[in-house]
């Protein structure tokens, strides 16, 4: 039976691999990108840097972490952190892009974009998320439940609301986010997200 516990530093290698191995659409990105640990540095590892206090582990009944949950309760402010001083240790590592011609293009561009104000839902819905599960936790009631871990502990922190973007060839999760009661919400083109409103 997996369980879900809070995040631990050591679970910061299998935040990579589990953000790799279901960062297309859903399904695994290994090779897709020059540098397969950039989904993670973008998507997953910063966000338990900065609050590893909104992070969660599905831990499998051997003791592998197999999912996760990771948020911000302010993404503005989030964003800020990203670019002062996050982002900076990987300027060397991956240059801006003189021109954005290819998905890598388009990742790292995204990476040095980050920034306060950037996102039109965050004023509404301050927090934001990541969840990322494996196949073989799914169907078990496991991303519900992560989802509810956190939404009762931003409710807690008297957060208005959440908002969350995703790939909108990620069908499965769509459906997923709809069934939890979020609304659609206003995206980039070639995107989609969804958010919700705390009472």
């Amino acid at each position: 039976m997996s369980v879900i516990r809070p995040y631990r530093p050591s679970d910061r290698a299998a935040m990579y691999e589990i953000c790799l191995r279901t960062a297309d659409a859903g399904t695994d990105a290994t090779g897709i990108l020059s540098d397969d640990a950039l989904w993670g540095d973008l998507f997953a590892v910063p966000y338990v840097e900065r609050h590893p206090d909104l992070a969660w582990i599905v831990e499998s009944e051997d003791g592998r972490a197999i999912g996760y949950i990771v948020a911000t309760d302010d993404t503005d402010a989030f964003n800020t952190w990203f670019r002062d001083e996050w982002w900076p240790a990987f300027h060397e590592k991956h240059p801006r892009p003189d021109s954005v011609e290819t998905r890598e293009d388009r990742m790292v561009e995204y990476g040095y974009g980050r920034a306060p104000g950037i996102d039109a839902n965050a004023a509404e819905y301050p927090a934001h998320l990541h969840i990322d599960l494996l196949p073989e936790t799914q169907g078990q009631g496991l991303g519900r439940a992560l989802i509810e871990t956190l939404f009762a502990e931003l409710r807690r922190r008297g957060v208005r609301g959440l908002h969350l973007g995703m790939d909108p060839e990620n069908t499965g999760a769509a459906a997923f986010y709809e069934r939890l009661g979020m609304t659609e919400l206003p995206a980039a083109p070639g995107g989609k997200s969804y958010g919700v409103l705390f009472d």
